[in-house]
């Protein structure tokens, strides 16, 4: 099982990875654990964690949180140009998310990205559906994790 150790009293809940992707979360504690003011590229991360809950903040807005408790590695938002099915300009770039999801049981995960949006849904290179964003840009899924990480992207249609 991965867990990110504590390395840095504060830090302990979230790294930033050679990738510069984030890492952040552990299902495995029952102590609720946070580390604020985490900055990347100008933006400030927050993190809450344990086995009930993982959720994470960007600069005080909701990005992630997964009910119960995950751990998150190489998390990033990015664009990307459109798949070859996707019936726009090549030029054009589509936001996607991704990142490797670890945790234990049936886990409801919940982004908040673009409001009234349609996403895809993948989970280790399956399209498992899609997904309308809320007027407040929320998007709800739930997937079946354990200690062996599960691949997730969601690309905006």
């Amino acid at each position: 099982m991965a867990v990110i150790e504590p390395k840095v009293p504060d830090q302990e809940v979230i790294r930033l990875e050679d990738d510069q992707t984030i890492s952040f979360g552990s299902y495995a504690v029952k102590r609720k654990q946070k580390a604020d003011g985490f900055e990347v590229n100008g933006n400030i991360y927050n993190v809450k964690t344990h086995n009930e809950i993982t959720r994470l903040e960007k600069n005080s807005k909701l990005l992630f949180e997964s009910v119960p408790g995950s751990a998150v590695r190489h998390f990033k938002a990015s664009e990307v140009p459109a798949p070859p099915e996707v019936p726009v300009p090549p030029e054009v770039l589509v936001p996607v998310v991704s990142f490797e999801l670890e945790g234990a049981g049936d886990t409801k995960v919940t982004l908040e990205l673009e409001p009234s949006q349609e996403y895809r849904i993948f989970i280790n290179g399956a399209d498992v559906g899609s997904a309308k964003s809320n007027i407040s840009g929320k998007v709800n899924f739930s997937v079946y994790l354990s200690a062996d990480p599960q691949a997730i992207r969601i690309e905006k249609v």
